[in-house]
């Protein structure tokens, strides 16, 4: 039999992938594969492009290697751009003055930059971001320059803000749209994904139109805007978006779209007998897709009908999930609610920075799209909903909302998902594919990945495939193991356990002793966090443990949703003197802070700017407060009634109580925020049944109450034991308490680890009062050394110049936020909402 020769133009990720896809199919023998790539390398990974800056070589990112193309006869020619094509004699020519010929021609240029056509744009120090080569400009740039601008706030523009910022430039990003992925998120997601972004100290320029780039004054280049401001810089990355590489194609005769593109039909065939384009280069019903998997789809397609199948090419889930500068970003579908008829519910917490929002189609029973910004962990079920056409449940927004645990709300179990389900869109792998791979003898990830390639591209489907490999062993009959990540083989309380019994202090040092590789993730590190910091307690602003801490713990105070901070000191069992309602009153007044008193018997001050919380939390700790660790996974508040002290019911000391507990348990970190309530009789006036440790006064002593919580699910506490007297009482919540600490998982509440505690309350019993492990006196000496440990972090950290310069909006300039917008209302000021921002200039503010 004769062979067919291909070539591919182009060896980028999408003709490598039509290359791999040839050599590794059952005809490979049937073909000779020959590929010219422009660049001075093979096909390298440019979705993982901003590892490079991070510590990844150019061998990291390599995709394949000369010699594997080698051993598998593919011809290669690098450094060599094709220009023309003869299609009557089958033909394409070099650069270099090359000839060969073809059976069939596969077009795989990818794309170009665009690079808005501004006067001054072609000096030096102003560059682009899509080559390896590309980056090693960016690489000897920044090593003469202190400020840099990415032109462009889409995903490519912000990978090159992070790029920046990992170099150390004072980074900005400037966008001509009114809000960052314009293109993915709508106007509530896009403001979330700014102010978390901007919390990172990278400056954000949205509705900019550059008219020209000039000489600085102070820095190599100004940048001029048409709305008459300026932005001078030493360094300028454009990142404004791609336009396909077509030129080969117009140039020889081959149908171009009128935009761009290469006209191509659903299998992927040009104008032209013979000749195929595929990735971005491809202009299929009047669509460029500029993602990676629907370029891969497209490659197999192509393959598909050379070899004589009749796969097609019908379209792409344009989903993504990506994380941009440490923000999980995602967007589904009909994400800005065009179908006619789409309803929408939206959930945001400002408190800990979550947005999302899902469109549903008009009669409530389909997904169409979703936003999801600060958390991405509802991606795979909704991905899969929308794609698969699948029925929503009866109360669609379950699937946003948290559930009490801090987990996503309603989830879809992987049953429920057809065999047909495409998991990971980069490399076309489907459920079916993986349960294939687990009965073919995969038991874990790294199998899967080998076996299959799933979630070897932007690694967006991982969480969704290793459920589908859990679920498919728990079939098999095999045990599943509990690694908290792809990090550490333990699950959170077996790290726990290493960490008390080996006494290590550092997430390195885990990392090092006990972890597979790697740096860790966005899983294990905040784990590790919480577990080093509940059992040594240690200020966690230090440098060893910065890197584990998320924006709330870093600048110790909750970001509200205008980008400011709110301030919360510990007012013990709710009670305070005159003089310090006075100093808070003061304070309040003095930074107009908006003011408010909590359901924990707190008075929280919201308001306050970055810049400003180092100042008023000095005058705070002059007067006796201390920070009540609003920000941290740990103690809140103990609620208390005011007991015998006062009232004619009362039968204990209840205000005693609650703030002798409040200053023995301040500051314990714990795998999710904790709240007491004391009452100081049986009529409950302080709720302690719906908290997770209850205290109820009786006649003879304390009756305890544990792991109850509100929220979303609540759940009446458990009767633990009763008529305790107050030394037993404390010794009980110490064991407790330090039990939950060392055995519960990640952002688990206390009540959902009872339910999850393999003998319930009757075995906790066992283990606190029975001292049935034998580890009770363990565990009070273990909450003995953490309390002892307590230091207040704000007092800490006023007395350090060098954390004190973390506290600040712009690095090198001292300017405040000008963004901010308050209306005064019940005579308070509060954020301004899109509408009154609308109406008002920012930073004015209006009566209303």
């Amino acid at each position: 039999m004769t062979t067919e020769r291909i070539i591919v133009v182009g060896n980028g990720m999408v003709g490598h992938k039509f290359i791999d896809t040839v050599i590794n199919s059952d005809n490979a023998e049937n073909f000779e594969i020959v590929t010219f790539s422009e660049e001075p390398r093979l096909a390298y990974d440019r979705v993982k492009l901003s590892a490079y800056f991070s510590g990844s070589s150019v061998d990291d990112l390599m995709l394949t290697s000369e010699e594997h193309y080698q051993s598998a006869g593919v011809v290669y020619t690098l450094n060599d751009k094709v220009v023309e094509i003869d299609g009557d004699a089958k033909t394409v020519t070099t650069a270099a003055g090359k000839v060969e010929g073809y059976d069939k021609l596969v077009l795989a240029t990818g794309s170009f930059p665009f690079v808005p056509p501004i006067p001054g744009k072609d000096q030096p120090h102003c560059l682009v971001y899509r080559t390896i080569e590309d980056l090693e400009e960016i690489t000897a740039s920044a090593q003469e320059s202190k400020v840099g601008v990415v032109v462009g706030g889409g995903l490519l523009g912000l990978e090159a803000a992070n790029a920046l910022k990992n170099l150390g430039l004072e980074t900005h990003v400037v966008e001509f749209a009114p809000r960052l992925m314009a293109v993915q998120l709508d106007e509530g997601g896009g403001d979330l994904l700014r102010r978390k972004i901007e919390s990172l100290d990278v400056n954000v320029h949205t509705e900019k139109n550059t008219k020209n780039i000039g000489a600085g004054k102070k820095r190599r280049y100004v940048m001029e805007f048409t709305d008459g401001s300026e932005l001078e810089t030493d360094m300028i990355v454009f990142s404004a978006g791609i336009r396909p590489q077509d030129e080969l194609a117009r140039n020889n005769g081959i149908d171009i779209g009128e935009r761009g593109g290469i006209v191509v039909d659903n299998f992927c065939r040009t104008s032209v007998e013979d000749v195929y384009a595929i990735g971005e280069c491809a202009l299929w019903d009047g669509k460029i897709f500029g993602l990676v998997a629907p370029g891969y789809h497209m490659a197999k397609v192509a393959y598909s009908h050379i070899n004589g199948s009749s796969d097609q090419f019908t379209g792409a889930d344009m989903s993504t999930k990506l994380k941009l500068l440490g923000v999980d970003v995602a967007s589904i579908g009909d994400a800005h609610a065009r179908t006619p008829g789409a309803q929408t519910y939206t959930y945001e917490d400002g408190v800990n920075e979550v947005y999302k929002r899902i469109i549903v189609s008009e009669d409530g029973k389909k997904l169409l799209g979703a936003v999801l910004v600060g958390d991405a962990e509802a991606y795979g079920t909704l991905q899969q909903m929308c794609v698969n056409d699948m029925a929503l449940p009866d109360s669609p927004e379950q699937l946003i909302l948290p559930a009490s645990d801090g987990s996503a709300g309603a989830s879809m179990g992987v049953d429920a998902l057809p065999d047909t389900a495409q998991l990971c869109s980069c490399l076309d792998v489907t459920k079916g594919d993986i349960v294939d791979a687990v009965q073919g003898g995969c038991c874990s990830m790294g199998d899967i990945k080998d076996k299959t390639g799933a979630s070897t591209g932007c690694g967006g489907c991982a969480a969704l495939v290793k459920s589908v490999m859990d679920k498919e062993l728990e079939n098999l009959g095999v045990e599943v193991n509990n690694h908290l990540c792809e990090h550490f083989a333990y699950s959170r309380a077996e790290l726990a356990d290493i960490v008390r019994v080996k006494k290590i202090e550092s997430f390195d040092a885990l990392l090092d002793s006990h972890g597979q590789g790697g740096l860790g993730c966005e899983i294990c590190k905040p784990a590790v966090g919480s577990i080093l910091a509940s059992f040594w307690n240690d200020y966690v602003l230090e440098d060893k443990h910065m890197g584990l801490q998320d924006t709330n713990d870093i600048y110790l105070g909750n970001m509200q949703k205008d980008g400011t901070y709110s301030i919360v000191p510990r007012v013990a069992g709710g009670e305070i003197t005159p003089d310090k309602l006075i100093v808070l009153g003061q304070v309040a007044k003095e930074f107009n802070l908006y003011t408010k008193i909590t359901g924990g018997q707190r008075i929280d001050l919201f308001g306050a700017q970055l810049h400003e919380l180092p100042i008023i939390w000095q005058q705070l700790v002059e007067a006796g407060f201390e920070t009540g660790h609003a920000y941290g996974k740990s103690l809140r508040t103990v609620k208390s009634c005011v007991g015998s002290t006062w009232c004619r019911y009362g039968v204990q000391d209840s205000v005693g109580m609650a703030i002798a507990l409040e200053n023995r348990y301040k500051g314990v970190r714990s795998p999710h925020k904790i709240k007491f309530g004391v009452s100081g009789c049986t009529r409950e006036c302080a709720e302690a049944q719906s908290k997770d440790f209850g205290i109820i006064a009786t006649e003879n002593g304390w009756n305890l109450y544990v792991c109850g919580n509100g929220g979303m699910r609540p759940r009446h506490a458990d009767l633990f034991a009763t008529d305790l007297d107050d030394e037993t009482l404390v010794k009980y919540i110490d064991r407790v308490m330090m039990f939950y600490i060392r055995t519960a998982d990640r952002l688990q509440r206390t009540s959902v680890w009872l339910e999850n505690l393999e003998g319930g309350l009757d075995y906790l019993r066992d283990v606190v009062i029975n001292d049935k492990l034998s580890i009770a006196q363990e565990l009070e000496d273990n909450m003995t050394s953490n309390i002892g440990k307590y230091q207040c972090e704000w007092k800490t950290t006023i007395e350090s110049p060098e954390k004190l310069k973390r506290f600040r909006h712009f690095i090198n300039s001292e300017k405040q936020d000008e963004n901010l917008a308050y209306v005064v209302e019940r005579d308070q000021r509060r954020p301004a909402n899109e509408t009154e921002r609308e109406n008002h200039i920012p930073a004015v503010e209006v009566t209303v």
